[in-house]
């Protein structure tokens, strides 16, 4: 499947429905900026929103949906940059330097926002893989490992690559190592994975 597709917008929503949105993700942002994530409760947002629960409940579930929904914009640039940026992390570089451009700026904005993708990955067992966004990740890999590696099983490899920069395990080793040493020992691993034996 191309990437172009796994982007797609959803359909245009009500004007009412619109305003509420916008007014639930700014109170978010906020509560969450100012108290953090763990801490915030939906009645809070709800409430700094000037919104029922049930219409904050309806629109997202819980506070893994808000996350995701907080996250979609700067994924969404990303994603932007990956498919018309420029090379290293856009097209027209050699795909081992594509996924190690990939790894790094994935974790620049993973470390930015590790809170909000740790609570969307981690709201229930397989959360992460049922996001778009990590279809659109998976699916990049496995084009680039398959085009460094073609003797090897891109999809498998692309899965375990992302398992290493899941915000868990980087968030993880941030705290052991530090930021700058766990981009590097993973940028390190995405090299190598895509280097053929």
């Amino acid at each position: 499947m191309p990437l172009e597709l796994l982007r797609a917008r959803p359909p245009k929503e009500r004007a009412d429905a619109a305003r509420n949105r916008e007014k639930v993700l700014t109170a978010a942002a906020a509560l969450f900026a100012e108290k953090g994530v763990e801490v915030v409760s939906m009645d809070a947002i709800a409430a700094a929103a000037g919104v029922g629960k049930g219409t904050l409940f309806r629109r997202f579930g819980d506070k893994s949906g808000l996350a995701v929904a907080l996250l979609d914009d700067r994924e969404r640039d990303l994603q932007q940059r990956i498919l018309s940026g420029p090379p290293p992390l856009g097209p027209g570089a050699p795909a081992r330097e594509r996924l190690t451009a990939f790894v790094a700026a994935y974790l620049h904005y993973l470390f930015d926002h590790l809170d909000l993708v740790r609570m969307s990955e981690t709201a229930s067992p397989g959360a992460r893989y049922r996001i778009g966004a990590y279809r659109f990740w998976h699916r990049h890999v496995a084009i680039l490992l398959a085009e460094a590696r073609p003797d090897a099983d891109a999809d498998v490899l692309s899965h375990a690559l992302l398992a290493a920069i899941g915000a868990e395990v980087a968030g993880v080793l941030k705290t052991e190592y530090g930021q700058d040493r766990t981009i590097q020992a993973i940028t390190t691993l995405a090299l190598s994975t895509a280097t053929p034996p």
